[in-house]
C-alpha cells in the first residue's frame, strides 16, 4: 500500500474530498513524520501540534456538515519562520530578537487557511532570510534529505527539506533572490517564483527593490499548480490577472511549444570568478536534449549584463538591515554576515541606495528587452552541487557572500527583472543528488512554466 506521504498533494486533496481520508488522519500522519525525521534534518523550528489538530478537527466537522471545500481542504502546510502565524513565535532565524507568539497571521497564511489548509508549524530559515543556506543560531541547521551532510539551500531551505523528506505534501516559500528556486534545485523539487505583483499576499512591505514574492515548493508541477492556485485565489490577485487562477489545469494539460534561449551568462561574472561544475553542465545538456525532443526550438542567447549589477544588488538586498529594530545590546548575537552587512547598510547614504535602485531599474529594462527575443530563457538552476552544512559560515562575511553568488549566479537577476521563473529537476548525480535547470518566462507566463515543467516530468 502506498504511504500517504508518497501520494501527490493533488491525490491527497482528492482523497480527503472523497471522504476516503480525513484531515485529522492526514495531519496525524505528517506530525508523526516530523517527530521521526526532524531531529536529523532540522526542517522545523516550531511545530504547533495542538493548533494543527484543532484545525483538522474543524475541517472534518465542516466537511461532515456538507460545507463547501476549499482548494486545499485538509492539506497540511508550514511556513518559513519569517512569516507570522498567530499563536506561534516568529524568530526570523535570529537569536538577536525576542521570540514572542505572533498576534495575527501574515496575509498569506490567511489566504491559505481560508483555502482549507492546516498549519503544522514554522520552518528553518537563515537569519532574516538573507542567505542561500538555512543555518542560524536559533535552531539546528536545515539539512538536505538527499544527503544530510549537505545544505538544502535557502532561504526556504527548511520548507524544501520538509517537502523533500515527506514531512509536508508541499509548502509555500518566499523568493527575493532565489529563495524558492535554490532549495528546490538542491533537493529535487519544483520551485516556482511568480512574477512581481502576481501574488499580493506574498509580498513584503520593507523591500526597497520589490524583489520578494511568494511561491510554491512541490514534488510535481501539478502539485505546484494546485498550491499556486490557492495562493492566487484572493480578490487583489484575481483583479491583477483578470481571471480565476488555473495553474493546476495548465500543469495537467502540459501544452505548448516555445522558442527558448539558452544562456550560462551571469551578471555576477564582473565581480567573482564563476564556473559550472560538471554536474550543472550535464543537467543543462540533459534539459536541452529533453526540450528539443519535446518539440521546443532552442537557440544560444548572448545576453549582456550591466557590470554595476553586483554592487547595486548587494546594496538593495541588504538595505532593510539598516532599519532592524534590535533590543539593546543584542547586535553581537547576529550572524557574522548579518552583522557585517548591517553595519554597511547603516553607514550608506540615502543617495547611494537611490543610485543602486536606478541601476537595477535600468538593468531590468535592458535584460527584459534581451530576454524578450525568446518565449522562455533556459539557464542552469545552480552552478554547483549542494554545499556542505557549515561551508559558508566557516569563513568571513565577504567570502560567505561570494560563495553564495558562485553557487547561485542565475537567480537574483530574475527578481530584479520581476519575471516569473521555475526550477525543475532533470538529472541525478552518481551520489544521488538532484540537479536542475531554471526556466525564465515573460510577465504572466507562470502557467507556461508549469506546463513545460510537467512536460519535462513526463520524459525525465
Amino acid at each position: 500500500m502506498t504511504a500517504l506521504h508518497d501520494l501527490t498533494a493533488v491525490a491527497q486533496r482528492d482523497a480527503v474530498a472523497r471522504g476516503e481520508l480525513s484531515a485529522r488522519e492526514l495531519t496525524d500522519h505528517y506530525l508523526r513524520r516530523i517527530e521521526a525525521l526532524n531531529p536529523r534534518l532540522g526542517a522545523f523550528i516550531t511545530v504547533g501540534s495542538d493548533q494543527a489538530l484543532k484545525q483538522a478537527r474543524a475541517a472534518d466537522d465542516h466537511q461532515a456538515r456538507g460545507g463547501t471545500l476549499g482548494r486545499l481542504h485538509g492539506l497540511p502546510l508550514a511556513y518559513k519562520d519569517l512569516t507570522d502565524v498567530a499563536g506561534l513565535p516568529t524568530t526570523h532565524g535570529s537569536a538577536a530578537l525576542d521570540h514572542r507568539p505572533a498576534l495575527a497571521n501574515h496575509p498569506l497564511v490567511d489566504v491559505l487557511e481560508s483555502a482549507g489548509s492546516i498549519t503544522l508549524g514554522k520552518t528553518q530559515v537563515p537569519e532574516f532570510g538573507l542567505t542561500s543556506y538555512s543555518e542560524n543560531r536559533v535552531a539546528p541547521p536545515a539539512r538536505n534529505p538527499l544527503d544530510p551532510t549537505l545544505s538544502p539551500g535557502g532561504s526556504s531551505g527548511g520548507s524544501a527539506a520538509a517537502v523533500a523528506a515527506g514531512m509536508l505534501p508541499f509548502a509555500p516559500g518566499s523568493d527575493g533572490g532565489g529563495s524558492v528556486r535554490i532549495p528546490a534545485a538542491a533537493t529535487g523539487l519544483v520551485g516556482l517564483k511568480p512574477g512581481r505583483g502576481r501574488l499580493p499576499a506574498g509580498t513584503t512591505g520593507d523591500d526597497a527593490g520589490q524583489l520578494v514574492v511568494a511561491g510554491p515548493l512541490a514534488r510535481t508541477a501539478a502539485d505546484a499548480g494546485l498550491l499556486m492556485d490557492a495562493m492566487a485565489d484572493e480578490p487583489s490577485a484575481r483583479a491583477a490577472s483578470g481571471a480565476e487562477p488555473n495553474f493546476l489545469d495548465a500543469a495537467l494539460r502540459a501544452e505548448g511549444r516555445f522558442r527558448i534561449g539558452v544562456s550560462t551568462g551571469s551578471p555576477f561574472e564582473s565581480a567573482y570568478p564563476l564556473s559550472l561544475e560538471p554536474e550543472a553542465s550535464q543537467a543543462l545538456e540533459t534539459a536541452m536534449e529533453l526540450l528539443q525532443g519535446l518539440g521546443h526550438d532552442l537557440a544560444d542567447a548572448e545576453i549582456r549584463y550591466d557590470n554595476r549589477y553586483p554592487d547595486a544588488f548587494a546594496t538593495v538586498w541588504t538595505a532593510g538591515l539598516a532599519r532592524l529594530d534590535l533590543p539593546a545590546g543584542r547586535e553581537a548575537q547576529l550572524m557574522p554576515l548579518t552583522r557585517t552587512f548591517r553595519r554597511r547598510a547603516v553607514k550608506r547614504t540615502p543617495q547611494a541606495l537611490a543610485e543602486a535602485l536606478s541601476v537595477l531599474a535600468r538593468f531590468q529594462d535592458d535584460t527584459r528587452a534581451q530576454f524578450g527575443r525568446y518565449d522562455l530563457m533556459l539557464t542552469p538552476a545552480l552552478a554547483q552541487t549542494p554545499r556542505p552544512v557549515g561551508w559558508y559560515t566557516s569563513t568571513s562575511a565577504d567570502v560567505d557572500y561570494m560563495r553564495q553568488c558562485q553557487y547561485s549566479p542565475f537567480t537574483s537577476l530574475v527578481n530584479v527583472c520581476g519575471l516569473p521563473a521555475i526550477a525543475v529537476p532533470v538529472s541525478t548525480t552518481e551520489e544521488g543528488l538532484s540537479m536542475g535547470i531554471q526556466l525564465i518566462g515573460r510577465p504572466g507566463s507562470e502557467g507556461s512554466l508549469l506546463a513545460v515543467a510537467a512536460q519535462l516530468e513526463s520524459v525525465r
